[in-house]
């Protein structure tokens, strides 16, 4: 872009991008996807899941190459998986931000290179 935009709008909006871009490190740890109870059932017919509830399972479902994914987690492992997923999806939602803020100032700067001419 030959000339960043101008003015108050931009000013936030640059703000908001450096101040997001500032809060989130690249952290080595972050899960991408979804984490969600799904009790199962064996078959075995003497096992309380076959009448009951069913056994607890965790699986974490996420996406590779377009591919979707799912790995059962340990009941032991399930808080440290829900920490990072929660935060690999607050570290999506401020990465759409930036992209969004990066394609509003690229809007403002045409609109005011339109009325320089």
């Amino acid at each position: 872009m030959e000339t960043e935009p101008r003015g108050p709008q931009a000013a936030r909006l640059r703000q908001r991008k450096f101040e997001l871009l500032r809060r989130f490190p690249l952290p080595s740890d972050l899960l991408p996807g979804s984490l969600t109870f799904n009790p199962t059932r064996w078959g075995h017919p003497r096992c309380h899941c076959a009448t009951g509830e069913g056994h607890a399972a965790w699986v974490l479902t996420f996406m590779v190459k377009g591919k979707r994914h799912v790995e059962r987690i340990p009941n032991d492992w399930v808080e440290d998986v829900r920490r990072r997923v929660e935060a690999g999806r607050e570290l999506q939602d401020a990465v759409r931000e930036v992209l969004a803020a990066n394609a509003q100032l690229l809007v403002l700067a045409r609109k005011q290179r339109r009325k320089k001419r």
